[in-house]
């Protein structure tokens, strides 16, 4: 099957379509199928911002427009999530300062789009009370980054330590963590999980120093880097 699609006037597209039938392949039929002057419009409009948003300098007033006339458009929304991503892939202490910034965070943590929430999940400015709320999430994927995110609550940290595997595995990473989890996570089964923690900045002291007989020579090394960064071999 051939698709062609032209505009025969200002107010209307025709899609030709042009398929041959078994019984006689040389006899094409053509199907005029009407699309609205309006729709095509939108769709012209959905491709152009999409292709905007892959701008992490893009201003974030052109992005909350953006995603203010696509809210119910769930792959917009996605791309909306992607580009604050991108934008504080170093982070930046002034940007979680900007209340734009924060008001989209804060909007995209209520989508129905699972990987907005993510991204919203382990951005470094979502405030606090977002996180609390993305810890209780459905989706286990959520659960388990914003463990990793710092700026979650102490309190939360400690109950998302008894949630399953994938979200207590989050929280061998993240500098906020309390020390005696850090101290369990450190006897974990999985040599990825204390190799997280052997590079963790606020693992105690005397976990770091057994963590460098670990049996994986990986996270031995990194404890011992981790000792001598702040002196203390």
């Amino acid at each position: 099957m051939r698709v062609f699609i032209s505009v025969l006037t200002t107010t209307t597209l025709f899609a030709t379509i042009i398929s041959v039938p078994i019984t006689q392949p040389d006899l094409p039929v053509q199907i005029s199928v009407p699309i609205p002057y309006e729709s095509a419009i939108y769709i012209m409009e959905r491709e152009s911002s999409i292709e905007e948003l892959k701008n992490r300098d893009l201003p974030l007033t052109r992005v909350k427009e953006i995603f203010e006339a696509f809210t119910d458009d769930m792959e917009v929304v996605g791309q909306v999530a992607m580009n604050l991503s991108m934008r504080t892939s170093v982070y930046d202490k002034d940007m979680g300062r900007d209340p734009l910034m924060v008001e989209l965070l804060v909007r995209l943590s209520e989508t129905e789009d699972m990987g907005s929430r993510w991204a919203v999940a382990k951005n470094p400015h979502t405030p606090s009370h977002i996180l609390q709320k993305l810890a209780e999430d459905k989706i286990n994927l959520v659960r388990a980054l914003a463990a990793t995110n710092p700026n979650t609550p102490s309190d939360v940290l400690q109950r998302l330590f008894n949630d399953e595997k994938i979200v207590r595995d989050g929280l061998s990473g993240n500098p906020s963590v309390p020390p005696k989890i850090l101290a369990v996570l450190a006897d974990d089964s999985d040599k990825m999980v204390r190799m997280r923690v052997a590079e963790n900045p606020s693992t105690p002291k005397e976990v770091l120093e057994k963590l460098t007989g670990d049996g994986d020579e990986n996270v031995a090394k990194a404890a011992e880097v981790n000792l001598k960064r702040r002196g203390e071999t």
